[in-house]
């Protein structure tokens, strides 16, 4: 424990000169908020979309405006010079649409509650739009007649990708590029789940160019637990971890270990993997997130 400690330091002494990057208070189980709100505020993308927010009249509204409240929270950890503020704005903004205190969330519910409140309480169209864009999944099916080789496209979105933890043959899969593979992989269809193209098709494989930018890890049983967020700062690709009101480096060994390592002392396992795409594939493509559950 004390050589854990010893590694994950704090970066910067406390007092007014602490210029880090600053953690949130866990008010009543919040550990799980805490971890998704560090999540979106450190995607630079998600900050620019919420500095152009229009700001609500009534003050009524904006108490029950989750992107003003986040908005809020945002420059409260821009301007501090302290290690950890209070999130109780937010958090009581979002009791007002049933997310309560004092219970264990499980982290992807909580993200697509977060995330549709946000879609839908922003006005303006075009933000709307490109906070859709950001956080969505895009992905091509396409299918080849094995007969006359005439190829359909079909295209789905989602906010999330549910992978397999077994391959076709009930073999387990054993590292996050085979699940990634077993999901992509193609498929000849046949019997009831034939597509028509006279009598048969089949799944090419499509290719996502996404690198990690953050892990959402829980610690403890499905129905008691912890949650902390490892998150890559974009200005530097430097990797910090968000456990509450504590914020620390990390190495990327840190990062790996939390895939199938018993030996950590928090015992913390990966359960949220959230992707942006690479720099040199954003002209070619408007995705730039994608969360892998």
């Amino acid at each position: 424990m004390k050589k854990k400690t010893e590694k994950l330091r704090y970066l910067c002494s406390v007092g007014d000169s602490y210029k880090g990057p600053v953690g949130l208070y866990n008010i009543g189980q919040t550990c799980c908020l805490n971890s998704l709100l560090q999540m979106f505020i450190m995607n630079m993308n998600f900050t620019k979309i919420l500095k152009s927010i229009t700001m609500p009249r009534e003050l009524e509204e904006r108490k029950r405006s989750v992107p003003y409240q986040l908005l809020l929270l945002l420059e409260k950890m821009q301007d501090s010079r302290l290690r950890a503020i209070w999130p109780v704005e937010l958090v009581s903004c979002l009791q007002k649409y049933n997310v309560p205190l004092f219970v264990d969330h499980d982290a992807a519910q909580l993200f697509l509650t977060l995330w549709n409140l946000i879609q839908s309480q922003i006005t303006d169209l075009e933000l709307s739009e490109r906070l859709k864009t950001l956080y969505t999944i895009r992905i091509q099916e396409s299918m080849v007649c094995l007969d006359c080789n005439v190829k359909n496209h079909r295209d789905s979105s989602m906010l999330t990708l549910s992978l397999p933890l077994f391959d076709t043959d009930a073999q387990p899969l054993k590292t996050l590029e085979d699940s990634l593979h077993c999901f992509f992989q193609p498929r000849k269809l046949s019997g009831q789940n034939k597509c028509f193209c006279e009598e048969c098709g089949k799944l090419t494989y499509w290719q996502q160019q996404y690198e990690l930018f953050a892990v959402i890890a829980h610690m403890g049983t499905a129905s008691h637990g912890h949650y902390c967020a490892y998150i890559c700062n974009p200005a530097d690709g430097r990797w910090f971890c968000f456990n509450d009101s504590n914020v620390c480096w990390v190495t990327w060994e840190d990062i790996k270990r939390t895939y199938g390592n018993c030996h950590l002392y928090w015992g913390e396992t990966a359960y949220l993997l959230v992707y942006k795409k690479n720099e040199n594939q954003l002209a070619s493509s408007p995705d730039t997130s994608m969360t892998v559950r």
